[in-house]
């Protein structure tokens, strides 16, 4: 397999200095490390946390006044505790996707759950299990790419490092097409306390494979639900795309409406590869996605498609960087934001191309609609290049819904609240369209179009 460790990080990463921090230690995240290492792992998985562990009580938790946080204030969060909770969880309902029906992997407050996981019929040449499932001898395998990725010292990326004892592993050989869509759900369900969970993702495509992957975030929809719970997701999702391999992966968090939710996904791209991130985010009251790609290979294809839809006093915060080393890369890259009542909306979006990579071409494009007058978004679309050969551009729009477009509708027999909602969801679309699980679109139309409270001022 060709995949391998760039020396070249992304440059600005979120990463935090060890060195700077040593003499403020935060007593907040200490206190949430103490919970998620709580349970003791053995061998190279329980080295590997101790590092990150380590990392961990040496940094602190962001703030306003660092730029890459600076329009994301977690204050809210240093509010709660948190504590680890686990339980019996068969009883769960959540949404099957037919086309997924036999290759689903599901996880409940980041433990794996095999009474609503299905992987039995899977083709030969992909490994679809949990962490804890697999052989020794492929175990030993996963050693290499666990906790690999660049970005692997950013704070929350090392606090979900730290507790890890299991994982969902994704392992697609040589030159093997998977028709089928690989389904992971992460569920968290909220206890009578605060709870933390943190899920992670491992998926290694080796070279010419292809795979589809829908990696889900949802609250438990309990018997007796409990409504209103607060409890914190924190993920990472590490894909290694080989050389000439093809990864589309769907990525969607609808967490519960007091959730707070900080995700990494990390890709790194080998030579002529092919990966494509439709990302939604509907859910939680503060979100935060970072989303890192590495080109470690020439010709690479990567096209980012992201949707955010927020509404009430929900806050969600998309950062992505993407670091094109090497000549010939091409990287699509559209963002939109449907923001409504008191919602905030957060985009900066990187693109770096170093000198030594002539011929690039890359586009970046972030589309704001505004539904309310106190609806905000704050948008920087940045492009750092030094090569001198490229195409690059980028841009960002902020608007409002047209009045001459409402009327046009009134005039064809529509009500205004049918009007506003048609224009909202074609501009959503355009996002949603483009997943390749027809089940998914359907159930994600379905949810825009029953946001009632993005039709009101």
């Amino acid at each position: 397999m060709s995949i391998q460790i760039s020396p070249s990080p992304i440059p600005n990463s979120n990463v935090v200095s060890l060195t700077s921090t040593l003499l403020d230690r935060d007593d907040y995240l200490t206190g949430l490390l103490n919970q998620v290492t709580a349970t003791k792992t053995e061998g190279w998985l329980q080295d590997l946390r101790e590092g990150a562990a380590n990392w961990v009580r040496h940094s602190t938790i962001p703030t306003t006044r660092e730029e890459e946080w600076r329009f994301t204030d977690l204050s809210s969060l240093r509010k709660v505790q948190f504590n680890v909770k686990t339980g019996n969880y068969a009883s769960l309902e959540f949404d099957i996707l037919p086309e997924a029906v036999n290759s689903r992997l599901v996880f409940v407050n980041g433990v794996f759950v095999p009474e609503l996981s299905a992987v039995a019929d899977l083709p030969s040449g992909i490994v679809v299990n949990n962490l804890a499932g697999l052989p020794v001898v492929e175990q030993q395998a996963v050693q290499q790419y666990l906790a690999q990725a660049e970005g692997a010292q950013e704070v929350f990326t090392a606090l979900n490092t730290a507790g890890i004892v299991d994982a969902a592993v994704v392992w697609v050989k040589k030159n093997v097409v998977v028709e089928m869509p690989i389904h992971l759900v992460f569920i968290s369900v909220a206890g009578e306390t605060a709870t933390i969970s943190q899920p992670r993702c491992l998926v290694v495509a080796e070279s010419g494979s292809q795979v589809s992957l829908v990696e889900e975030y949802v609250a438990g929809k309990m018997p007796t639900p409990q409504e209103g719970g607060v409890y914190l997701t924190n993920a990472v999702t590490e894909i290694w795309v080989g050389d000439n391999a093809q990864v589309t992966h769907t990525r969607v968090e609808r967490e519960g409406a007091e959730a707070f939710h900080i995700g990494k996904t990390a890709i790194a791209q080998a030579r002529d590869s092919r990966y494509t991130c439709h990302a939604i985010t509907l859910g939680a009251k503060l979100s935060r996605h970072n989303l890192e790609i590495l080109q470690t290979g020439e010709q690479t294809q990567t096209t980012l498609n992201g949707l955010t839809i927020i509404s009430g006093k929900q806050l969600s915060d998309t950062h992505s960087a993407i670091a094109l080393n090497y000549p010939h890369g091409t990287s699509d890259q559209l963002h939109k934001c449907i923001v409504g009542d008191r919602a905030h909306a957060v985009f900066n979006g990187k693109v770096f191309v170093p000198k030594l990579a002539q011929l690039t071409n890359a586009a970046q494009l972030n589309r704001n609609l505004l539904l309310s007058s106190k609806a905000r978004v704050d948008t920087k679309p940045q492009l750092e290049i030094t090569a001198d050969n490229v195409k690059c551009a980028h841009g960002a729009t902020v608007s409002q819904l047209e009045d001459d477009e409402i009327f046009y509708l009134q005039s064809r027999g529509i009500d205004e609240n049918d009007a506003r909602k048609l224009l909202i969801n074609a501009f959503a679309a355009e996002v949603i369209n483009q997943i390749p699980v027809p089940s998914l679109r359907e159930i994600l139309l379905n949810t825009v179009n029953n946001l009632k409270s993005l039709t009101n001022e």
